[in-house]
C-alpha cells in the first residue's frame, strides 16, 4: 500500500495502478478508463453484510408484524426483513405498504412479493421525495429496517414529519480482511465511506500514504480521510464531476498526459 504530507503540494506522478474499496459495478463506468490510459483497476470490498442474528433480533423485542408500513433505505435491507420475518416464522401481511428510496430498490421489491403499486411507493433518490406519500399515510406504523451504523437522517426526517417510526437493526457493516494486500502498492486508493477508511486502518494500523493517491466519494469520507491526517487528491462529487469515475478520469488528463 503507500503519502504525501497533508500540507506538501499536489505530486501529478504517473497512474499505473488503482484499487477501488468496493465490489465491482455491474456496469462498470471504469473499464474505458482502464483502456484508455492502460492501467491497471482492482475492486475489492473494504467491507462486508454480517446478519442479526434471529436470537439477536429477539433481544429488541420488535416484531415486524406489529408494523403496517415499511421504509427501504437499500436492496440489503429488504433482504433482510425478509430474512427476519422468515427466521421467526412471521407471515408478512400482504396489505403491508412498502415506502422505497429509489425505484430501482422499490423494482427488487419483487423478489419478495406481490407487486403492487398501491402499496409500494417510490422516491428518486432521497426521502424527501416520499413526502406526499407520508402525509397520505400518516396514520401507519413504520418500521425502518437498517445496518448497526443507523440510518439517522432518515430516521431523524421521518420523526419530524410527526410518524410513528421504529428503527429495527437487523444487519451490520463489518471490516473485510485485506490481509492479502499486504504487499501490494497501488498509485490511488478509492474510498466511499469512512467505514472503508476504519476497514484499511484495522487491517493496516501502520498504514502510511506516502506518494499513493486517495480519492474519496461524499462529504463524510473525504472528511474522515483529513481527520485521518491524510492528503485528499481526488475528491467526488463536485459540480464538474459528479461521479467517482469522472474525477478520476480529470486527475489522470494532468497525471497521465
Amino acid at each position: 500500500m503507500s503519502s504525501t504530507a497533508k500540507t506538501s503540494p499536489e505530486k501529478f506522478k504517473r497512474i499505473k495502478t488503482i484499487l477501488v474499496s468496493q465490489p465491482k459495478p455491474e456496469h462498470s463506468p471504469y473499464a474505458n478508463i482502464e483502456k484508455k490510459y492502460n492501467l491497471k483497476i482492482d475492486f475489492i470490498p473494504f467491507n462486508q453484510i454480517s446478519p442479526v442474528t434471529e436470537k439477536e433480533f429477539r433481544k429488541s423485542r420488535i416484531r415486524p408484524d406489529e408494523f403496517t408500513a415499511v421504509v427501504f433505505t437499500s436492496k440489503t435491507a429488504i433482504e433482510h426483513y425478509f430474512r427476519i420475518c422468515e427466521e421467526m416464522r412471521i407471515k408478512v401481511n400482504p396489505d403491508m405498504k412498502y415506502f422505497c428510496l429509489t425505484e430501482a430498490i422499490g423494482n427488487y421489491l419483487q423478489k419478495f412479493i406481490l407487486y403492487r403499486k398501491r402499496k409500494v411507493f417510490v422516491g428518486t433518490k432521497s426521502i424527501e421525495d416520499l413526502s406526499a406519500y407520508f402525509n397520505k399515510h400518516k396514520n401507519e406504523k413504520f418500521l425502518l429496517p437498517s445496518s448497526d451504523q443507523g440510518a439517522k437522517e432518515v430516521l431523524d426526517y421521518l420523526l419530524g414529519k410527526g410518524l410513528k417510526v421504529t428503527e429495527a437493526i437487523m444487519y451490520r457493516t463489518v471490516s473485510c480482511n485485506l490481509s492479502h494486500l499486504k504487499d501490494i502498492k497501488y498509485d490511488v486508493l478509492v474510498f466511499f465511506s469512512p467505514l472503508c477508511l476504519k476497514s484499511l486502518y484495522e487491517n493496516f494500523p501502520d498504514f502510511k500514504q506516502e506518494e499513493t493517491r486517495i480519492a474519496a466519494f461524499g462529504t463524510q469520507t473525504s472528511k474522515a480521510v483529513e481527520d485521518l491526517g491524510l492528503k485528499l487528491n481526488i475528491k467526488a462529487p463536485a459540480p464538474d464531476v459528479p461521479s467517482m469515475s469522472m474525477a478520476l478520469e480529470k486527475y489522470l488528463t494532468v497525471s497521465n498526459k
